[in-house]
């Protein structure tokens, strides 16, 4: 019986938390082997068993993909999170082993931006309040005297997609926006229709104040003891976006001293909360982070996860991924053989540097300075280290490099040469700097086309040796003879010298790796300064 191998087997995706069939289904029309336990998730132990013949994992929050489950997971390459927030996975631990996180940032953004929306009326008019005193039956009407949101400021902190929905809707009602993003350009502020301004002039001027940012170290607490004292008397204060934002208990002490007239949260520091300083506080409405949990959302961001993991393992486009920049399924047939040469040229640099790298730099001439060239990025510094570090690849190189102290630059420029475009790699070590620069031609084959700024020719190859020589006769046949006696044939052979007489060096392209000994013969002759063997992935 004839086993399958991994070039002719279909990808593999487990799903273990409960995606739709309808998302399931996807994977399987997409040509996908897919398993669906949407229960697994659950048992740790089961799951970290399983992993290992996987692919992909489509999850939701039940599954906690931890640094242990990811040591176990020796064929994973994507993780897909139906949803927005990835704090169930470990993304320092996820990159190192260079598998990519996806998460689904636009399938639930209209059903939160509602929820938001929802609070803060609910907030405006004490419904919560006012239905549970009804419910008791009492007819408390003068109690629960509220507020119109028509002609009422909003605050907004972050106008990103959910942000920009809430935005458009609090619009609808006639309310002035008013909108603090880093992010937000004058052009794009002046096309929502919203007033760019700055979290000094936003919080005295606002009557409600809704959060939609992630949570980062400079987000935590943006809403603090020290913000709520410069906000209005009377503001409303709405949360549908993370815990950890708000300081929870100088909230709750705002409230209490009528500093803030109410609160909406669906988020908060510790979750499940199953306490928090705003429990139990009038005109503060609590849910249970209910912002994406509409039918429609979650079916949509089931639909896209599966979408977007399908489109990975079969295609090569990498889609709202948290620890990989994005290539599109459209540039993916154009950026590939980019991605290609730039893994190729650090590669190249990485086998020929022994020391340790201090900076790594890009430079980018003509067409390919147009193309995604974080991707490119990601490529060639994977191609540096992995001379070192044989498993780093697109995902995990960026992390490395970082915990290195690998400085990452890139250039972009005009094209400026006979090509019409190419890339140089230049890396910078305490001794040397070295540089080697590549182009694709029009058959989508990349090729080396500058070394140590001489120019040549050179085709790629799976085994190549690499050498380096003063301009004098006889090197031609020293490495014919040497490689000849050793049966190892040439494919391609490649010279090039910075001015006759000068410095040269010769790339020759062969049909088999080139031994120690042979390395050895070659430098007994005493033509060459360097010798090296070389290999790449082709």
């Amino acid at each position: 019986m004839a086993t399958e191998t991994n070039q002719t087997r279909k990808p593999r995706v487990l799903v273990s938390d409960k995606l739709s069939e309808t998302a399931v289904q996807i994977f399987r029309d997409k040509g996908i082997d897919v398993t669906f336990e949407p229960d697994l998730g659950k048992d740790k132990d089961a799951l970290r068993l399983a992993i290992k013949d996987y692919d992909g994992l489509a999850i939701r929050s039940a599954t906690k993909a931890t640094e242990k489950l990811l040591q176990a997971a020796d064929n994973l390459k994507v993780i897909g999170r139906a949803g927005i927030g990835v704090d169930n996975v470990d993304l320092k631990a996820a990159s190192r082993k260079g598998v990519i996180v996806m998460n689904t940032p636009f399938g639930n953004s209209i059903t939160t931006a509602e929820h938001a929306i929802t609070l803060m009326m609910s907030v405006a008019r004490q419904i919560p309040e006012a239905s549970q005193s009804t419910h008791a039956g009492k007819w408390e009407k003068s109690k629960f005297m509220g507020v119109e949101l028509t002609n009422k400021t909003l605050g907004l902190i972050g106008c990103g997609n959910i942000g920009t929905i809430v935005a458009d809707r609090a619009q609808g009602l006639k309310m002035k926006v008013l909108a603090y993003d880093p992010f937000l350009s004058q052009e794009r502020a002046d096309k929502l229709g919203v007033t760019k301004v700055e979290l000094e002039d936003l919080f005295p001027a606002a009557d409600f104040i809704t959060l939609h940012v992630p949570l980062t170290d400079k987000t935590r607490g943006i809403i603090s003891a020290d913000a709520i004292k410069q906000m209005k008397d009377g503001v409303r204060v709405i949360n549908c976006a993370r815990g950890g934002l708000v300081d929870e208990a100088a909230l709750a002490a705002a409230l209490k001293a009528g500093k803030v007239a109410g609160a909406g949260f669906d988020v908060f520091e510790t979750e499940p909360a199953t306490e928090s300083p705003l429990f139990n506080l009038p005109n503060v409405v609590c849910t249970p982070h209910l912002g994406a949990a509409t039918k429609e959302a979650q079916e949509n961001v089931a639909v896209q996860v599966a979408e977007q993991m399908s489109d990975y393992l079969l295609n090569g486009a990498v889609t709202n991924a948290i620890n990989m920049p994005s290539i599109t399924a459209e540039e993916a047939p154009v950026l590939s053989p980019f991605v290609k040469l730039a893994g190729y040229l650090g590669a190249f640099v990485g086998q020929m540097t022994e020391d340790p790298i201090k900076a790594i730099n890009l430079t980018y001439d003509g067409a390919v300075a147009d193309m995604n060239t974080r991707a490119l990025n990601s490529s060639a510094v994977a191609g540096v280290i992995a001379a070192q570090l044989p498993d780093v690849n697109m995902v995990s190189a960026p992390v490395v490099a970082e915990e290195r102290g690998i400085k990452v630059s890139t250039t972009t420029q005009s094209r400026s040469g006979v090509f019409e475009t190419y890339i140089k790699l230049t890396v910078t070590t305490d001794k040397a700097e070295r540089s080697i620069a590549g182009t694709v031609f029009s058959d989508g084959k990349p090729r080396f086309i500058q070394i140590k700024g001489i120019n040549m020719d050179a085709e790629i190859g799976p085994h190549m040796l690499y050498t380096t020589n003063n301009d004098v006769p006889g090197i031609i046949g020293a490495l014919g003879t040497v490689l000849g006696g050793a049966k190892v044939n040439i494919a391609n052979f490649h010279l090039g010298r910075a001015e006759q007489g000068g410095e040269a060096i010769a790339l020759l392209y062969v049909d088999q790796g080139v031994s120690a000994a042979t390395v050895q013969e070659l430098q007994n002759t005493g033509l060459f300064q360097q010798v090296k063997p070389l290999t790449f992935d082709v």
